[in-house]
C-alpha cells in the first residue's frame, strides 16, 4: 500500500485564541538528544491548555487521508490541503499547472491577490506517492481565525501522475520539524501568533467527523491523563527513538539497540522495518490475499494481539481495532494497516513510520519549542 497524504483544515472554532483546524536510534540519535540536554527535561509531563490556540476541522476520507480548508491571498482563495508532518513545504494547485491532476480543482491565481509577491525561485518535491514542481511565492494564509502573513508558499506547475487528482487534494501543508525550511509553524512562531509553540492532532476513526488540528495549544476534550513526551531529533521529520517493540505484551527484541521512527500524519499506514514486516504479519495471524497484501478474518479482529511501542519510558499500546483497516477486500477479509518499509533501516537502526494507523489511537502533540512529541490516551 502506498503512502497516502493527509489533507485537512476546515471549520475553525476559536476558543479564546486557540486555532482549531478540523480534519473533513538509540546510538547516534540518543547521543544528539543528550547533548541538547533534552532527555531529562522530557521526562517531565507538561500539559498545554487550549487557551490561546486555534483549531481547524479536518475531513476524514476513508481513514486514508485527512483534509482541511485554508485560504490563500487577498481576497482569500480557498483550498483543501493535506496537513503533513512528514514534509516541509506548503504548496497549492495554481493556474500555472497544466497537469491532468490539476483539472477539476480550484487553482490559486496570484494575479488576483494584492498581497502576493515572488522572486521566481523554483521548487521540486518527491513524495512516496507523487511529485510536484513549481515556483515559490509569499502571501497571506488563513486557517480559520488564524492569519499568517508573508508565508512562503509553493505554486504548482507540474503534478505528474494521478495521486494529486483525487477529490479535495488541492495542496499540502508541510509541518515537519525543520526550522531552516520556514514551515508555516515557524512563521506563526516568528510572528508571535501562538501562545505556545505547539500543534496537536485528533484523527477520527471509521470516517467519523470531528478530526482536527489545533495550533498554539491542546484540546483537553480529546484526551485524558498525562501527555507522554518523547524527544525528537532537531531538523528532522519528527524523528524519535523506539526503545522496545512488543507483540501481545511480549518483547520481540527488534529494537533492543533502538529503532528510529518518524511521526508522520502524511502516511496512512503503520510502516514496519522491512526485515520485520513479514514476521510481524505472521505473528498477528495475517494471511496473504490474491494481490499480495495481508488480510485478517474480520471475525477475529477483536482477539488479535496488542502491539506495544516503548518510548522514553511510556508503553503505548496499539489495539487491533486500529491496526486493522475497516476496508475489506473482494473476499470480505479485513485489510492489515501495516506495511513493509522500502528501506530496512535508518543508518544503524531499523526504521518505522508512525502514520495514521498509529496516530488514530492517541492524541498527538508536536512541541516545536522543546523538540518533542507527546502522546495521550483518547478521551
Amino acid at each position: 500500500m502506498m503512502r497516502c497524504l493527509i489533507l485537512s483544515l476546515v471549520c475553525v472554532a476559536l476558543t479564546e485564541g486557540l486555532v482549531r483546524v478540523p480534519l473533513l536510534k538509540r546510538g547516534t540519535l540518543y547521543e544528539k538528544l543528550r547533548e541538547r540536554g533534552k532527555l531529562q527535561e522530557l521526562l517531565k509531563s507538561m500539559q498545554y491548555s487550549s487557551g490561546g490556540a486555534y483549531n481547524v476541522d479536518l475531513i476524514n476520507q476513508n481513514d486514508m487521508s485527512y483534509f482541511g480548508e485554508i485560504n490563500v491571498g487577498t481576497p482569500p482563495q480557498s483550498f483543501y490541503v493535506h496537513f503533513d508532518t512528514g514534509s516541509t513545504t506548503l504548496w497549492v494547485n495554481s493556474v500555472y499547472c497544466k497537469s491532468s491532476a490539476c483539472l477539476n480543482h480550484d487553482l490559486f491565481d496570484p494575479d488576483k491577490s494584492s498581497t502576493y509577491h515572488s522572486n521566481g525561485e523554483p521548487f521540486s518535491i518527491h513524495y512516496g506517492t507523487g511529485s510536484v514542481t513549481g515556483v515559490i511565492g509569499y502571501d497571506t494564509v488563513k486557517l480559520g481565525d488564524l492569519t499568517v502573513t508573508d508565508q512562503k508558499i509553493g505554486l504548482s506547475i507540474t503534478e505528474p501522475g494521478d495521486h494529486f487528482a483525487r477529490p479535495l487534494h488541492e495542496g499540502i501543508m508541510g509541518l515537519a520539524y525543520m526550522p531552516d525550511k520556514q514551515t508555516i509553524v515557524d512563521t506563526m512562531i516568528k510572528e508571535g501568533l501562538l501562545e505556545e509553540p505547539v500543534f496537536a492532532f485528533y484523527l477520527s476513526q471509521n470516517s467519523e467527523k470531528g478530526s482536527e488540528v489545533i495550533f498554539g495549544g491542546t484540546d483537553p476534550n480529546h484526551y485524558t491523563g498525562e501527555i507522554h513526551w518523547v524527544p525528537v531529533e532537531e531538523n528532522s521529520h519528527w524523528k524519535l527513538v523506539i526503545d522496545e517493540f512488543e507483540v501481545d505484551h511480549h518483547m520481540t527484541g527488534w529494537c533492543v539497540n533502538g529503532c528510529s521512527a518518524i511521526v508522520d500524519t502524511g502516511t496512512s499506514l503503520l510502516v514496519c522495518p522491512e526485515e520485520f514486516a513479514d514476521t510481524l504479519q505472521h505473528k498477528l495471524g495475517a494471511v496473504v490475499n490474491d494481490d499480495g497484501s495481508y488480510v485478517f478474518n474480520c471475525d477475529d479482529v477483536n482477539s488479535l494481539p496488542t502491539l506495544t511501542f516503548v518510548m522514553n519510558g511510556a508503553h503505548l499500546h496499539l489495539e487491533p481495532s486500529y491496526y486493522v483497516l475497516s476496508e475489506q477486500d473482494s473476499n470480505g477479509n479485513c485489510i492489515s494497516g501495516i506495511e513493509s518499509s522500502h528501506s530496512s533501516n535508518d543508518g544503524e537502526m531499523p526504521h518505522w513510520v508512525l502514520g495514521d494507523v498509529f496516530l488514530r489511537q492517541f492524541y498527538s502533540v508536536f512541541d516545536q519549542g522543546n523538540g518533542r512529541v507527546g502522546f495521550a490516551t483518547l478521551a
